[in-house]
């Protein structure tokens, strides 16, 4: 097959970082596959596709120009003539699957997020059958791609979007008299509830705790709102904003607790990999979240949007930090177990066979 992958932008974080080893299971079956992007965004993306060895070809539209960039992925897929499509998120899906029916080539549509706005979820609904196969990129996400969009079980699977290797590197447990380091990796957006973590942060400053710092690695458009906030709550001394990281392993290996307070998810691929890091998590009851994090065991649950909630757990997990190091390596060897690299490849295997035997829509 020659498979052009369209996504939506090659903005860093959500669907898009996971696409080289998405791709590297295409390739090792024997197929060619290349990227077609919408937009580009702030392109962090980008340079691990290209370390990849993967083409990347990029639409200079707007981002609102829908007419252009449909006009511009028709004339590049021409030009590159793909046997087959493979989407990823909602604008990308409808784009994918008007050029996979004018084209009279198969469509296959990802399905990354746990909450579609209605207007998505409309167009999705209508354009469902233009799509022989739909995956959701975790157990929680493909229940609710059943649900709203109803899809068939005939065209409906699950790939966990998450590759766990056992090569990746460790924390370091924390020790005795050296403070303790929390950390996040995010887009700086209200859905990512930093805002919330920084007030239950505010609840434990009189709380007779050992020394800790947080490190929120991520950018966005909320930064100057979560310095406010970090000012107000005069926590100046222990959050740090330190911006965008590309070497997220070697930021979660220096960490002793990883908190993941989002008001929703999809999988939630950064929580994960702290977990493959050995970090016990602090995290909503959302999304894939739901399933890996057993309370007590990998670390905590708590409610969306609640800052005592978050709080609470946090004075219990500060509290004990000689268990950390045990809860990680309970959580390491979940998601090892669950979404290691024989079971990725094996899962993009049978879904390639599916879709090579799909005719177009």
């Amino acid at each position: 097959m020659r498979i052009a992958y369209v996504i939506n932008s090659l903005e860093g974080g959500g669907a898009a970082f996971p696409v080289p080893s998405i791709t590297r299971v295409f390739r090792e079956a024997g197929h060619d596959v290349a990227i077609f992007a919408l937009t580009r965004r702030d392109g962090l993306a980008e340079p691990p596709m290209r370390a990849a060895g993967l083409d990347v070809f990029t639409c200079q539209a707007s981002p609102h120009d829908h007419l252009d960039a449909f006009r511009w992925l028709m004339q590049t897929l021409k030009a590159w003539q793909p046997t087959h499509l493979w989407t990823s998120l909602t604008r990308a899906t409808i784009f994918g699957q008007l050029a996979g029916r004018r084209l009279r080539v198969p469509v296959a549509s990802w399905q990354h997020s746990a909450r579609l706005k209605p207007g998505n979820r409309l167009l999705l609904r209508m354009t469902r059958n233009l799509s022989c196969l739909w995956i959701g990129d975790s157990r929680y996400v493909t229940e609710i791609t059943r649900q709203s969009l109803s899809i068939p079980p005939s065209r409906l699977a699950c790939w966990p979007i998450f590759c766990a290797k056992a090569s990746t590197a460790r924390a370091t447990p924390w020790t005795q008299g050296e403070p303790l380091r929390l950390g996040s990796l995010g887009r700086l957006h209200p859905v990512k509830g930093y805002a919330e973590l920084l007030q239950a942060l505010a609840l434990l400053k009189t709380a007779d705790l050992p020394r800790f710092e947080l490190i929120i690695a991520g950018e966005g458009q909320e930064r100057s709102r979560l310095e406010t906030l970090i000012t107000q709550h005069g926590l100046s001394d222990r959050v740090h904003l330190p911006g965008f990281t590309a070497h997220t392993e070697q930021f979660l290996t220096s960490l002793h607790l990883y908190l993941q307070p989002s008001r929703w998810e999809g999988f939630c691929i950064a929580a994960h990999e702290a977990m493959l890091a050995g970090l016990p998590v602090i995290g909503s009851r959302v999304g894939e979240m739901t399933y890996s994090i057993e309370n007590g065991v990998t670390g905590w649950h708590v409610p969306p949007r609640n800052p005592e909630a978050l709080a609470s757990a946090l004075h219990h997990a500060l509290s004990r930090p000689d268990a950390l190091a045990e809860m990680g390596t309970s959580a390491r060897n979940l998601v090892l177990s669950r979404y290691g690299e024989e079971t990725f490849r094996q899962t993009g295997f049978s879904l390639l066979e599916r879709l090579e035997q799909s005719s177009p829509a």
